[in-house]
């Protein structure tokens, strides 16, 4: 082979190296979400990517084991090139032989490791990296083309590697992670607000993360600043109470010590006449509460308001102490700000 034909050869193999790190890169890289909807409309580049980053171990190990041939070529093909095209010049110094075949041989082998390292390495991962999406698309098909071609030779590598983790008992994945914890989500918002790439005017986003940490005792509003009724509370006493205080809900305690038996909601009255407004409101027009530990965390409290259809939760202490009432107006507050009762707005327009 001439030395012109080795140096073809280094363009080549250089080439065929930065297309298995950058096909490796972009099937680690590449996001799951992005890709989904190109397959359901029908794209056939996108499900390739996807059988690729469901198969994520054997693309790994097709881009390894290419990356390591062109390696291996390069030295064996290219560098021999190299090394004679420098004798050349070198001779020309009058230096002993044996002396100009080691500088060649240092000078070829800096020159091949800078360009396998710029050109086969590090320029396609940066590339697969800036734009893995993109990238897996493009790179996918060959990629998984010749995975197949090679599946008896992968299989059987794959297959060593995998027994000998499992030895160190490493449980293989053969798809790449595409959830996420809690925190990294959160760290995921932060760092996009802090870039610029993601903007939470409203503090909604923050307010999520937030809520999730908080239990009921984070919002129980206490037995002494609840505005409550006696359960012997007549529809007129609901009127006034909604015409000082403008609330559209009001627990009803009993007792000397006030123990909460249900609340009234004023749409449960309006229609009511006569002696009706006078006699105490009728049993089945009390609504009932559901009750929660004060260390149930907010989003289970909200599932079990929401799947008994009311708006107020009795709030006990592990002692059995009664501490309040939780409402579902606060709850809903933690995720979207500042909500008000409906008679509340009424009462501040008029």
């Amino acid at each position: 082979m001439s030395d012109w034909a080795g140096i073809v050869w280094l363009v080549v193999l250089l080439a065929v190296n930065a297309f298995f790190v950058a096909a490796e890169f972009a099937v680690i890289s590449a996001r799951r979400s992005q890709i989904e909807p190109r397959a359901q409309v029908g794209s056939r580049a996108a499900k390739t990517a996807l059988w690729a980053m469901e198969n994520a171990t054997l693309m790994l190990a097709t881009c390894q084991l290419g990356i390591t041939v062109c390696s291996l070529l390069i030295l064996n093909v290219s560098e021999p090139a190299i090394h004679h095209l420098f004798e050349g010049p070198l001779g020309w110094t009058g230096l002993p032989h044996n002396l100009i075949g080691i500088i060649a041989f240092l000078l070829a082998l800096i020159l091949v490791t800078y360009l396998h390292v710029v050109f086969g390495e590090m320029m396609p991962k940066n590339a697969a990296f800036s734009m893995p999406d993109r990238a897996v698309l493009l790179l996918a098909p060959p990629l998984v083309a010749i995975s197949r071609v090679l599946k008896p030779v992968i299989y059987a590598m794959n297959a060593i590697a995998n027994g000998v983790l499992r030895l160190f008992r490493v449980d293989p994945k053969n798809e790449t992670n595409s959830t996420f914890t809690l925190e990294e989500v959160e760290s995921i918002v932060q760092n996009s607000t802090r870039e610029g790439v993601l903007q939470d005017r409203s503090g909604a986003l923050t307010a999520a993360f937030e809520f999730t940490n908080k239990q009921a005792r984070d919002l129980v509003v206490p037995a002494a600043k609840l505005v409550t009724l006696p359960d012997t509370a007549t529809p007129l006493d609901i009127e006034a109470a909604v015409t000082k205080h403008g609330f559209s809900r009001y627990p009803l305690v009993a007792g000397p010590q006030s123990v909460i038996t249900g609340y009234v909601h004023v749409k449960d009255l309006l229609r009511l006449s006569g002696e009706q407004l006078t006699a105490p409101i009728n049993p089945k027009r009390v609504r009932e509460l559901v009750t929660v530990s004060d260390e149930t965390d907010i989003e289970d409290a909200l599932a079990q308001l929401q799947r008994r259809g009311v708006h107020l939760a009795r709030v006990y202490a592990a002692d059995g102490t009664e501490l309040g009432v939780l409402f579902l107006e606060d709850i809903i507050e933690e995720l979207v700000g500042e909500v008000h009762d409906a008679t509340t707005r009424q009462r501040v327009r008029d």
